[in-house]
């Protein structure tokens, strides 16, 4: 793949299935560099024919929810001024009508059981600000008062802009189109709506997700509230009515569970994506994502933690007659599971894929998955049988994929390190760089993966691992680098790197580099501080400087304190600020100015200090980006940083 072929990348967004299992829906998304956005639309699969077309023509059409009777698709498409608002369509097609107008646009929505409403959260701004005042700009605004130790997010910024939850009518797909009413100085309140929403939720507490109850009586959803002294991640689950908006508690902290998804069966039974967070209250460091059932009493643990992890970024619940369907991170892989009542568990789609989405009906299930050959397709289970929908991955197979080799070595301590290995076709030898990724709780896996395949087309090896602290592994895995960054992990990466490097002729040890974002980032600080062998490293969106990280990052009032502790010394011993001054590896560090997970600073401080003591230093700064540039950043952003790395190493690690 070349950088500009990130354009064939096309994922496939999560799935829904009409109750008879004859079709399917979903979204489609793909990087378009003309535009410089995203683009993509809904799809409708014909299951007994395994054919697809296009459902609706939208630039970004988005989160596709089916009606009862199957009739009618509800999904996001963003409006005239970009803000996501909600659309419905006929399941056949047509011309969609829109739902809402909610200046701060739409994050979530489901059908009511009847079909005859929408819950939905948007956020809710204050008057005068986000735009809701015509001609008002961000400058004039009014100071922001903070009393929280949280008041901002990574791709949202501040948090004064809380997420409440409405209800609204479904309108008839044939119902008068929704026309943008002219400039006006009244209130967002006042203006003309397409269809007026009842809000149920207000004040300054954000909600995550809606799901309706069974009798349609009540909307289930996750409170935030800002915390004013220390983090606490355990989470209420509240019941709120319909009429009038009463809430009542459904689960409470005491069950010491954070939760990352709410969804109700067929029969009525409340299940849930949630992990116990420990006696800390902050514990995220590999907790074992389990699946809770709520019957009335106490939540009931139907997976086992230490080994199944159902936290992989967009999980989330779907239902097979009386069982529930969840996806499980392991070894690079992540598999469709089948859960019963009773705590049995099955696999019901696995191999060398990736599931990132699921639904189920009549015996039929579907999943969006991706593989090393496709960004994203659409594939049917009937029975053991898998059954692929769409060919999405054509277009890049066509402009050349290198599919990684998977390596298990065993390290200085006995301990197995799993990963991968990619290499340009040839003998070689061929330079070789060691990428390193984000987290440390998450992992590399087997999609097609953009970052490697620019890297091989270029002429360069690339290894890859999933050193301790990395997701798909067990939880004694994932916990093993806690509040010692920069040892376990470190040894693994390094070992792993020179069993494959020394036993493949084709790599040449003698011409290697180094590069990783994030938690990425940080270990690749760490390396070039304590290993000299690199001819270059990139240092990415960095964990950098652990002192000045609680007061920046977004996640600064927990992460830093369960990963490397708060005690200053232990703290300086996994701090690469502190070892910055052995660096003699030219570095080139990239940073976005809207990472607030990662805030710029981490960047700033690092670099400057490679300038001062006289190591050959570069940095490249994005404008209007946050920490996730490499996955979701403007085209041409994403373009224009692969043509920098490639620079980079042309001048440090040149292919001959």
């Amino acid at each position: 793949m070349r950088p500009t072929d990130i354009e064939s990348l096309i994922g496939v967004g999560r799935p829904a299935i009409s109750s008879d299992g004859a079709f399917a829906v979903f979204a489609t998304s793909r990087p378009d560099l003309a535009a410089d956005r995203a683009v993509g639309q809904l799809w409708r699969a014909d299951l007994a024919t395994a054919s697809s077309r296009r459902l609706t023509r939208g630039v970004e059409d988005r989160s596709p929810r089916l009606s009862p009777d199957d009739a009618v698709v509800a999904f996001l498409r963003g409006d005239a001024k970009g803000r996501l608002q909600i659309f419905v369509v006929g399941a056949s097609g047509g011309e969609p009508v829109q739902v809402t107008d909610r200046p701060g646009g739409v994050t979530d929505l489901a059908f009511s059981p009847d079909g005859r409403r929408l819950a939905f959260t948007a956020r809710v701004p204050e008057p005068g600000r986000y735009g809701t005042v015509e001609g008002r700009d961000a400058g004039a605004e009014p100071p922001r008062r903070i009393t929280g130790i949280r008041w901002h997010a990574n791709g949202l910024g501040y948090l004064d802009r809380p997420a409440q939850v409405f209800v609204v009518d479904v309108p008839s797909t044939d119902a008068e189109p929704f026309y943008e009413p002219a400039p006006a100085i009244d209130e967002p309140e006042t203006r003309v709506v397409p269809h007026p929403a009842t809000q149920l939720t207000r004040g300054g507490t954000s909600w995550a997700g809606v799901a309706w109850t069974l009798d349609g009586a009540e909307v289930l959803s996750v409170p935030d509230m800002i915390e004013t002294s220390r983090r606490d991640l355990r989470d209420r689950v509240a019941a709120i009515a319909v009429d009038g908006g009463v809430q009542r508690e459904v689960l409470g902290i005491a069950e010491n569970l954070s939760v990352s998804a709410v969804q109700t069966a067929p029969d009525g039974t409340v299940f849930l994506l949630a992990h116990d967070v420990g006696g800390s209250g902050v514990d995220f460091v590999a907790p074992g994502v389990a699946l809770f059932a709520l019957d009335g009493d106490a939540p009931r643990v139907l997976t086992d933690p230490e080994t199944i992890d159902l936290g992989e970024v967009g999980s989330h619940l779907s239902f097979d007659g009386d069982d529930v369907l969840v996806q499980d991170r392991t070894r690079g892989r992540v598999r469709l599971l089948r859960v019963t009542r009773t705590g049995t568990v099955t696999e019901v789609l696995g191999g060398d894929l990736e599931v990132n989405g699921h639904a189920a009906a009549a015996g039929r299930v579907v999943a969006s998955v991706a593989s090393p050959e496709s960004f994203g397709e659409l594939v049917m289970m009937h029975g053991r049988e898998m059954r692929a929908l769409t060919r999405f991955g054509a277009a890049a197979c066509d402009r050349g994929v290198v599919v990684p080799i998977d390596h298990e070595v065993t390290g200085r301590d006995g301990y197995p390190v799993h990963g991968w290995v990619a290499v340009p076709e040839g003998e070689g030898p061929f330079p070789v760089i060691l990428q390193i990724h984000g987290g440390p709780y998450a992992a590399y896996g087997v999609h097609l993966f953009d970052e490697t395949q620019v890297l091989v087309d270029a002429g360069y090896a690339v290894v890859y691992s999933n050193p301790r602290g990395s997701a798909g592994y067990g939880r004694a895995h994932g916990r093993a680098i806690r509040q010692r960054m920069g040892t376990l992990d470190f040894f693994d990466v390094m070992d792993f790197f020179d069993a494959v490097v020394t036993a493949d002729p084709r790599l040449d040890a003698g011409r290697v580099g180094v590069m990783g974002g994030s938690y990425g980032g940080y270990l690749t600080a760490w390396i070039i501080a304590h290993d000299h062998r690199f001819a270059g490293a990139i240092v990415e969106r960095g964990f950098l400087d652990p002192a000045s990280f609680p007061g920046l990052s977004d996640i600064g009032s927990f992460f830093g304190q369960e990963y490397i502790g708060t005690e200053p010394t232990q703290v300086a011993a996994q701090s690469p600020m502190a070892v910055v001054d052995r660096v003699r590896t030219p570095t080139l560090v990239l940073h976005s100015e809207l990472d607030f997970r990662c805030p710029l600073e981490q960047a700033t401080r690092y670099y400057a200090a490679l300038k001062q003591q006289g190591t050959e230093a570069e940095m490249l700064v994005f404008p209007g980006e946050d920490h996730e540039l490499t996955r979701a950043g403007r085209p041409q952003h994403r373009v224009q940083r692969f043509e920098a790395v490639l620079e980079w190493w042309g001048r440090h690690l040149p292919v001959t």
